[in-house]
């Protein structure tokens, strides 16, 4: 192998994002920048309460303003829309039925109700203030700790209860462990709703043509393959008659895996009115219509002997979800990954989990990014803390004696997540390497002599990613497979059409380093393809940090399958044998013949119009198309450890984050630069997580702060100076060796910025474990403001 190619080109270069030129001089496509002749707009009205019962809706006046095409209602969309119930992902799950338009009913503020299409979004968002709706508002079940006390209300009045959903994980442990333990340490924890707040809102814009029954439907989506099958069940059109393309997507974070009643009522209208129509979120439909997540209250114990060795941790966990599951897929995986993933870097003989999932009249919960993990994270890192304060050890010594070594490999936790090739106790090394802990717990102790209080708080964790066949079958049309097809044109340049897509985050790049490796070209002359389903093979798309572990892994098998290719052919043209011969940067070399030069370019000419000169035999096809059914367990699992370093005013409740580490282990790392931003992206949204993000309901289920203006997210000067680093341990399942990247920064950075606050905090005998920390939060902690 060619070790400048490789450096420059290949696996392990740090190479920018091949589109970030373009992004940044503002020449991406995005939906409101897709333009389809005739278009029409939509606006919603949707529902201003929490729960209410639907008496008449008035359309006259809106329908009669000038530019208004249409006024639309359930009755009227029925025919085109088939309703819906959430997959069983979760078997035993409650479920209702879901209609794209609300008919008799709404659960949650922010349910589309009536649809106005118009020539411009203007005209129908003014004709959308002349509906008149005859409301009978009813309570709302909008408190998480209320949902299942007797007498609570219901968020679904035919049901005799608001639980969803109820599974208990692990062992069942007596009482008496915790009672013999040397030290049992236990705390109870909140953890707030949040929204993905992601640059592009969410957009559809869909055509219908009646000539032919078929619609093309361009979506802000991860996976154009799954939209195409939900739409077809949804409309009974064809999936063959369906295209999906998701052009540019100006981030994801997981709000745009699922599919939302707004965006089916969009392409369900388009079928109705034979129009193109086109939908576009504003960012205050955004806050109330998008999915949030976290919202879960949270208890744990963990019991430990008199050298620290963890005996058994124990953990309740309620999860609120919405009035509904999400659509496709399932809410409870908010939950379920939280308690599942908590302890699992740990060795601990007993662990035992139980979850209840309950039904609110608020807007639906969803997958977001880590989906549960920094929830288990920081409550099992807290405790550890504060173990290790009792204890009088520190807490990077108790983390140590308790990790799972890393030759312990393969095994299964106790909650039933099998783990393999995992590196806790080096990443915990490098970490204590690259910080200097007993200068800096000096600094702390000399410090707060003049009142200035900071901490540095730890958290490992493990992220299950690149979920396929066992987790993502209940999940309807979620395939386990992934798909491509190699081209290599006359000029020599190769296209590459797969099905992972690209969010933001650089897959694109990645995948054409692969193929650069895989093939033997330079990186600059792939052409990488996805988001259109007419244009690459079927496949799942992106979701669970997929883009590189299982579309690296195909581009690399892909592109090996094509080299061979290519080497037989240039090895017919030159009358020399296939051994001999080697292609890097996309020149060909013969052994012992070190004059003899061909170029792919050259070979490629030859192959298009000049095939006369080749020997005799089969046609040579410069195409290959190849699927991916995942043979490797059902997810991929990495680890990492981070640090946070904080100083807290305790006059005010401000924190001030100086420093932030990073330690992971991804595999084999593709791309050093994309990979370490992803991380602190991830980090960066831990982080508002931690401090700032938040939303914030009144008692009647109204959300308060559903503005930018309000609703707070760390900026680049509220981010301290984030080191990244990265341990190699190859996933041995692949040949690519790569693991998921996407959603670990955002795994343990609550933990950490957590247990820093409360490092600062733990000489003045306080304590937060109601997240986000703000300010207020913190001076109640301190006792410096009395309990609201």
């Amino acid at each position: 192998m060619n070790p400048h190619q490789t450096k420059k080109s290949g696996i392990g270069a740090s190479r920018p994002r091949a589109d970030a030129r373009v992004l940044v001089e503002g020449r991406g496509q995005y939906i409101d920048d897709v333009a389809v002749q005739g278009v029409l707009h939509v606006a919603f009205l949707r529902s201003p309460y929490a729960k209410a019962e639907i008496r008449s809706i008035r359309v006259d006046e809106a329908a009669q303003l000038a530019g208004v095409v249409r006024v639309v209602v359930a009755s009227d969309v029925a025919p085109h829309c088939k309703s819906w119930v959430t997959s069983q992902t979760y078997p035993g799950l409650t479920t209702r039925e879901q209609t794209c338009l609300a008919t008799d009913r709404v659960v949650f503020v922010g349910q589309p109700v009536v649809a106005v299409v118009a020539e411009s979004r203007a005209i129908a968002e003014d004709a959308v203030e002349l509906i008149e709706v005859e409301w009978e508002p009813e309570d709302a079940a909008c408190e998480l700790e209320l949902a299942l006390v007797d007498g609570a209300v219901r968020a679904h009045r035919d049901l005799d209860s608001n639980l969803a959903y109820q599974a208990h994980l692990g062992d069942s442990i007596d009482d008496q462990t915790f009672r013999h333990a040397a030290l049992v340490v236990e705390d109870n924890f909140r953890f707030h709703r949040l929204t993905g707040c992601s640059m592009e809102t969410r957009g559809v814009v869909a055509s219908y043509l009646p000539g032919d029954d078929s619609i093309t439907i361009h979506q802000s989506h991860t996976a154009p393959h799954q939209l195409r099958s939900l739409y077809a069940m949804h409309l009974g059109i064809p999936e063959g008659r369906i295209r999906v393309v998701c052009p540019h997507i100006g981030g994801s974070f997981g709000v745009k895996i699922h599919l939302y009643a707004d965006e089916i009522a969009t392409a369900a209208i388009s079928r109705l009115l034979g129009r193109p129509v086109k939908f576009v979120a504003d960012r205050m439909e955004s806050f109330i219509s998008d999915i949030h997540a976290r919202e879960q209250n949270l208890w744990a114990r963990l019991a430990l002997d008199h050298e620290g060795k963890f005996l058994a941790w124990e953990a309740r966990c309620l999860l609120a979800i919405g009035p509904y599951s999400t659509h496709p897929g399932s809410s409870v995986q908010e939950g379920d990954e939280a308690l599942r993933i908590a302890m699992a870097p740990y060795m601990v003989p007993r662990v035992s989990g139980d979850l209840d999932v309950v039904f609110q009249n608020k807007t639906m919960v969803g997958q977001y990014r880590g989906v549960g993990h920094p929830m288990g994270a920081a409550i099992t890192e807290h405790l550890i803390d504060k173990a290790a304060a009792l204890l009088k050890l520190a807490p990077e010594e108790l983390r140590r004696r308790n990790l799972a070594p890393d030759d312990a490999y393969p095994l299964v936790t106790r909650t039933g997540v099998p783990l393999e090739a995992l590196s806790h106790q080096k990443c915990l090394s490098r970490l204590c390497e690259l910080i200097d802990l007993p200068a800096l717990r000096a600094e702390h102790a000399a410090l707060r002599v003049r009142g200035i209080y900071r901490g540095i708080g730890f958290a490992c964790f493990v992220e299950r990613t690149a979920t396929n066949a066992p987790t993502s079958a209940h999940i309807r049309k979620a395939t386990a497979q992934d798909g491509i097809t190699l081209n290599i044109d006359p000029s020599g340049a190769v296209r590459c059409a797969i099905t992972v897509t690209d969010q933001g985050q650089g897959t694109h790049e990645v995948v054409a380093q692969i193929v650069a490796q895989g093939l033997g070209v330079p990186a600059e002359t792939i052409r990488v393809v996805s988001g259109d389903s007419q244009a690459t093979p079927y496949g799942s798309g992106v979701r669970a940090s997929r883009g590189t572990a299982v579309g690296g892994e195909l581009a690399l098998k892909a592109a090996r399958e094509l080299r061979q290719v290519v080497l037989s052919a240039a090895a017919g043209y030159l009358r020399a044998s296939v051994d001999a011969l080697d292609l890097q940067g996309g020149v060909f070399s013969v052994a012992d013949s070190p004059d003899l030069r061909l170029t792919l370019a050259e070979l490629a000419e030859v192959i298009y119009f000049k095939p006369q000169l080749l020997p005799p035999g089969p046609q040579i096809n410069f195409s290959l198309s190849m699927h991916l059914g995942h043979d490797w367990p059902s997810v991929v699992p990495t680890n990492g450890i981070q640090a946070s370093h904080v100083e807290v005013d305790i006059n005010t409740g401000f924190v001030r984050l100086l420093k932030h580490w990073a330690v992971d282990d991804f595999g084999v790392v593709v791309n050093p630069l994309l990979l370490s931003e992803q991380v602190r992206g991830g980090i960066a949204q831990g982080i508002g997580q931690s401090l700032y993000e938040e939303l914030i309901y009144a008692g009647a289920g109204q959300l308060t702060n559903g503005t930018l203006a309000d609703y707070l997210v760390p900026v680049a000067g509220d981010l301290p100076d984030i080191v990244v680093e990265h341990i190699e341990t190859p996933w041995p399942h692949t040949s690519l060796g790569a693991k998921g990247a996407g959603e670990a920064g955002a795994s343990g950075s609550v933990g950490a910025v957590m247990n820093a606050v409360n490092d600062a905090l733990r000489p003045l005998g306080a304590s937060v474990t109601d997240v986000p920390m703000t300010p207020v939060r913190i001076l109640k902690a301190l006792g410096r403001l009395q309990a609201l």
